[in-house]
C-alpha cells in the first residue's frame, strides 16, 4: 500500500506486557480487515514493557508495514495509549480494541456493517463476560450504576472501549483538549448517532489482565464519575444538610428533655460514636473536594497527556496531548 493511499480503516490496540498475545491477535485481526478493505493500519501504543513485546511488534512491522507502532517515553497507562493512538489515526473509520482476544477481533465486520446504516459510532455491548471473577463483574455493575445515578451524560452499560468510530468522531475527540482521557465518557459527550452490537466476551488468550486489574478498574470508574458531572459535590451536600438537620433535630430534643426535668446522663459511647460519624463525613466530603480540585490541577499544568519516544511505519505524528519535540530527529524505528 502506497503512503499516498488513503486508509479506509484503522484499528487503535494499547498494549503492556503482552508479548503473547501480538500474534495470535494479529492472527485474527488481520483476515477481518482484509474482508473489509486491504487499505487498513493496525496501530500499536506500547507503554515501555519488561518482556518482548516491542521485539515481536517490530517483526510483524517488518513483515507488514500497515503494522505500526508508537511506543511512549514511560507508562503512561491505557487511556493515554488509547487517546494518543485515536489522535494519530488516520483511517475513515476507528476501531479501538484491546490485544488479550477478549474481545473477539471477528465482531469488527458486524461493528464496521452496523456503522454503514448511518452511525457514526457503534459500540460493542457485552452480553456475558467469562473469564473474569465475581468481584470484578460486581464492581463493573455497580460503577455503571453509580456513573449512571450521577454523571451528567449517559454512559452506556456493559461496555468498554471496544467500538467503532467514524473519522468526524475521531476528529471531534482529538479536539477535546482533557487530560483524563475516559474514553466512553469522551465519546458520550461527542454525541452523533450511536448503536450497539451485542456480543459475549471470552477469556483472556494469556497471561492476567496488565492494563484493568481490580484497582486499575476502579481508578478509571471513579474518573468517570468525576470527569462527567459535579452531582456527587451535589449528592455530599444533601448528606451534610440531612445530618445537620439530624443534629439540630436531636439537639431539640435534648433541650424539651431538659425542660420537662428529664435527667440526662452524658454517654461516653455515644459522644464517640457521634463524633467519629461525623467526622468520617467530614473527611470523605473533603476528599471529594480534593478530586476536583486534583484535576482541576491537573488541567492548568496543560501537560502533555503522553510523550512519544519512537515510532515505526508511521511519520511523526503532530497529534494533541503529545509532547512537542520528536528524538532522533523525529524518524521512525524502521527509517533510523
Amino acid at each position: 500500500m502506497s503512503k499516498e493511499e488513503a486508509i479506509d480503516i484503522s484499528v487503535v490496540v494499547p498494549v503492556y506486557r503482552e508479548e503473547a498475545s501480538i500474534r495470535p491477535f494479529l492472527a485474527r485481526l488481520q483476515p477481518v480487515l482484509e474482508s473489509i478493505s486491504a487499505r487498513y493500519e493496525i496501530i500499536f501504543c506500547l507503554d515501555p514493557s519488561p518482556d518482548r513485546t516491542e521485539q515481536v511488534i517490530l517483526v510483524e512491522g517488518e513483515r507488514d508495514p500497515r503494522i505500526k507502532l508508537v511506543l511512549f517515553s514511560r507508562r503512561f497507562g491505557q487511556p493515554a495509549a488509547t487517546m494518543a493512538g485515536i489522535g494519530i489515526s488516520s483511517g475513515a473509520s476507528c476501531v479501538v480494541i484491546d490485544v488479550d482476544l477478549q474481545d473477539p477481533p471477528e465482531l469488527i465486520r458486524d461493528l464496521h456493517a452496523r456503522m454503514s446504516e448511518g452511525f457514526d459510532v457503534v459500540y460493542a455491548k457485552r452480553r456475558s463476560r467469562q473469564g473474569e471473577t465475581l468481584v470484578k463483574r460486581v464492581v463493573s455493575w455497580l460503577g455503571y450504576k453509580v456513573i449512571a445515578r450521577l454523571g451528567d451524560i449517559q454512559i452506556p452499560r456493559d461496555t468498554g472501549d471496544f467500538r467503532i468510530m467514524s473519522r468526524r468522531v475521531v476528529d471531534e475527540l482529538r479536539r477535546l483538549p482533557e487530560g483524563n482521557g475516559f474514553l466512553r465518557g469522551l465519546v458520550a459527550y461527542v454525541g452523533f448517532p450511536q448503536a450497539h452490537v451485542e456480543y459475549d466476551r471470552d477469556p483472556r488468550h494469556a497471561g492476567s489482565g496488565n492494563y484493568n486489574r481490580f484497582v486499575g478498574s476502579l481508578k478509571i470508574g471513579f474518573n468517570g464519575i468525576v470527569s462527567f458531572g459535579g452531582r456527587p459535590l451535589q449528592v455530599m451536600s444533601m448528606v451534610g444538610l440531612f445530618f445537620s438537620g439530624i443534629s439540630f433535630a436531636l439537639g431539640a430534643w435534648y433541650v424539651a428533655q431538659k425542660l420537662v426535668g428529664v435527667n440526662l446522663t452524658p454517654g461516653l459511647s455515644t459522644t464517640v460514636l457521634v463524633v467519629t460519624f461525623f467526622s468520617g463525613i467530614q473527611l470523605l466530603s473533603l476528599g471529594l473536594m480534593g478530586e476536583y480540585v486534583s484535576r482541576i490541577y491537573d488541567e492548568v499544568k496543560r501537560r502533555p497527556m503522553y510523550i512519544i519516544d519512537r515510532t515505526m511505519n508511521l511519520p511523526w505524528p503532530e497529534a494533541p496531548g503529545q509532547g512537542r519535540s520528536p528524538p532522533h530527529d523525529g524518524l521512525s524505528h524502521r527509517e533510523r
